[in-house]
């Protein structure tokens, strides 16, 4: 591998690294969610979560809530989830409510 000099342009644009010293920290994300859906729909949205990679449902409402808890490897990939579940027909809205690193 060719070195960078370590300049304020290498830094900005980060070709002070390289894929290989990248070193993601050990462990997972985990979040809390509330979905807000149609109560009719309840029961279609909750299937469509559970079979989301990572994805438990930890409590109901027939009123139309869910309290979903995911894991993920890193905090886009958990942001990618929440805008997945955020963008499923019938959802009105999905917050996140709690969000912790567990480290291995």
């Amino acid at each position: 591998m060719a070195q960078t000099t370590l300049n304020r342009r290498a830094l900005i644009t980060g070709r002070v690294l390289s894929a290989d010293r990248i070193v993601p920290p050990p462990g997972a994300e985990i979040a809390s969610i509330i979905v807000q859906a149609r109560p009719e729909r309840l029961a279609e949205v909750e299937a469509e979560i559970t079979v989301l990679p990572g994805c438990e449902i930890h409590g109901r409402d027939p009123r139309g809530k869910l309290v979903v808890v995911t894991e993920a490897p890193d905090a886009g990939s958990l942001g990618t989830m929440l805008n997945t579940i955020q963008s499923l027909q019938h959802v009105y809205s999905a917050a996140l409510v709690f969000h912790a690193i567990e480290t291995a």
